[in-house]
């Protein structure tokens, strides 16, 4: 195993599940794109290998839903990812670059509110983590008491 090979494995045996989520919705885009340039140079087999590659993550992120907890956004997101899964294959089947480009933006967009919902949750925990152990900042700060975002209240 080479350095670089090394240092991928490493980084994501030490990513968080959040961290991982990203770094997928990363590799959907990246083979989305690489199914794109494979068309672009006629390229057949990179055009497959990526459609195939984007698929199978899709795939996985609509096989980890969780309907119980998630309800109507799980519902909402695996009727979207279904979508993409069909735009792929009819891309496959019609070497059609604008299904690619749809699929390529919801990924896009996908991962952009990931990432941002992401970052909330770790703002919110961090000033709740403030905020319980250092029970003086909460009313020195004047946030009431026991006082919780919402976003963590749920």
């Amino acid at each position: 195993m080479n350095a670089y090979s090394q240092y991928q494995k490493n980084q994501i045996i030490s990513a968080s599940p959040e961290q991982i989520l990203l770094m997928l919705y990363d590799g959907a885009i990246r083979f989305t794109r690489q199914a794109m340039y494979g068309l672009e140079e006629e390229n057949f087999t990179l055009f497959h290998h990526g459609i195939s590659k984007s698929m199978a993550i899709i795939t996985e992120f609509s096989n980890s839903l969780d309907h119980n907890i998630g309800g109507e956004i799980a519902e909402n997101l695996d009727a979207l990812y279904n979508f993409m899964v069909r735009e792929l294959t009819l891309a496959n089947l019609h070497k059609d670059m604008e299904k690619l480009k749809v699929v390529d933006r919801l990924l896009v967009d996908l991962r952009a509110t990931w990432g941002e919902a992401i970052e909330t949750n770790s703002r919110d925990k961090i000033v709740v983590n403030r905020l319980t152990t250092n029970p003086s900042v909460s009313s020195a700060g004047g946030l009431p008491e026991g006082y919780v975002p919402l976003s963590l209240s749920r």
